[in-house]
């Protein structure tokens, strides 16, 4: 049986391109227990608050302090058709309906159960509450699935019709402007049972790439952004561009490059590219045999940044590009517009960002998936921790009042700076 997961079920287990918050680990399956919490799940993975498209619930697999315990218990033949029979009948009690995909899995010889719930187009989503056939609102809060109430509520209502835009359909394009083998290599990347389906259409429709429109499937963004050879022609600012300037903004020499092509493509084409200015120091010590160590950017946080920028920013109506500006003293990674509302330059600055609706919910998802993207909420500690470790100045965050940009500085490390070929030999450096 071919597994109808985009992601690997091993990789799934371990949370490994997957927050463990869209994970819900059930050890046994009960229609009376198991299966009204697995309908709140399913409602509150669809409603996908937060919009970080929906979740997976996985039953067979208990959970010790938030982790998988493995090997799997497991469930018996009987149990498993029990468990698919049930959860496909009473889906049809969520209103409105809602799409998901059962994946049944072997994982150490033993079977489970994967329900995979995307984000939904039809938020906002009701599932029985157990309580005398009254309905409620479900949300995903942290690991937990719980009641939508009071500004939650207000706010989820607000929600509807209100699908992300890399989540919409584009109706103007076909499935042909799709490049399969863009897509079979994802599969390859995340090593996904899929790339087994021979269909190329219906992988895309197992991926959620497609939809809907007049009768007839088109592609949705992500699948252009992703999968598409030049998504500029469907998106004008779609690409990075990188600008060199030696002598700081005031000279008149300057460099600059152009990276375009699918999303991955341009991030791992412009690191490449950045990593020539990323120059390692070595100065020697008089006192011990140990010698300092620096860059005068440090790459962790460079590619955070980078991919960070393409993650969050806005792919509708935007013409202005990824920009990175190299200086002598620093890099500026730009991206337009600025953030969500909910963040503000004091959350970047203590490194507790909040929980708020993320703009591109399928974007991130797949480029967790291939593991260009941190965990939500851990990308601005990665770049804070990189920057220290390497001895570097904090970064800083800015943006306009009227969130028109964002832009990250990266500071290179002081003593990179100031530091010429002539006196780096003269004080016992050498560049590698």
């Amino acid at each position: 049986m071919i597994s109808s997961l985009p992601i690997n079920i091993n990789d799934l287990l371990r949370f490994q391109g997957v927050e463990s918050a869209r994970v819900e680990l059930k050890q046994s399956w009960d229609e009376k227990t198991t299966g009204v919490q697995v309908l709140k799940t399913i409602c509150a993975f669809a409603n996908d608050f937060y919009n970080v498209n929906g979740g997976y619930i996985i039953i067979g697999v208990g959970e010790n302090e938030g982790l998988a315990v493995l090997p799997p218990l497991g469930l018996s033949p009987k149990n498993l058709n029990a468990a698919q029979k049930w959860i496909r009948e009473n889906g049809n009690k969520l209103e409105p309906k809602v799409q998901f995909r059962l994946s049944p899995e072997v994982v150490d010889t033993q079977h489970i159960l994967v329900v995979w719930v995307p984000g939904s187009d039809a938020r906002p989503h009701q599932a029985p509450s157990g309580k005398n056939k009254q309905r409620a609102y479900y949300i995903r809060e942290g690991s937990e699935t719980i009641e939508a109430k009071g500004q939650q509520l207000t706010d989820l209502l607000n929600l509807c019709a209100k699908i992300p835009f890399d989540d919409r359909r584009a109706s103007q394009f076909t499935l042909n402007d799709l490049r399969s083998t863009l897509v079979r290599e994802f599969l390859s990347d995340v090593d996904s049972g899929l790339i087994e389906e021979q269909d190329d259409y219906k992988i895309y429709r197992h991926l959620w790439l497609t939809a809907k429109a007049n009768g007839h499937e088109v592609p949705k963004n992500v699948a252009l952004l992703f999968f598409m050879d030049d998504p500029e022609m469907a998106f004008r600012g779609a690409r990075i561009e990188v600008v060199h300037f030696p002598d700081d903004a005031s000279g008149n020499l300057l460099q600059e490059w152009t990276f375009r092509g699918p999303l991955p493509k341009q991030i791992k084409d412009c690191m490449n590219h950045l990593e020539h200015f990323s120059t390692t120091y070595i100065q020697k010590q008089d006192n011990h045999y140990e010698a300092t160590r620096w860059v005068t950017f440090p790459l962790p946080a460079l590619k955070e940044t980078l991919v960070n920028a393409v993650y969050h920013r806005s792919y509708e109506g935007v013409l202005e590009p990824t920009k990175v500006y190299i200086y002598p003293d620093r890099i500026e990674v730009t991206s337009y517009p600025g953030p969500v509302p909910g963040l503000t330059k004091t959350h970047f600055e203590q490194q507790q960002v909040p929980a708020v609706p993320a703009r591109n919910r399928r974007i991130g998802e797949m480029l967790k998936e291939i593991k260009l993207a941190e965990a939500r909420g851990t990308g601005i500690r990665k770049v804070f921790g990189a920057m220290i470790a390497n001895g570097s100045p904090p970064p800083r965050y800015e943006f306009n009042e009227e969130r028109t940009y964002f832009t990250v500085i990266l500071p290179a490390h002081p003593n990179s700076t100031a530091i010429t070929t002539k006196i780096a030999y003269k004080q016992g450096f050498s560049s590698i």
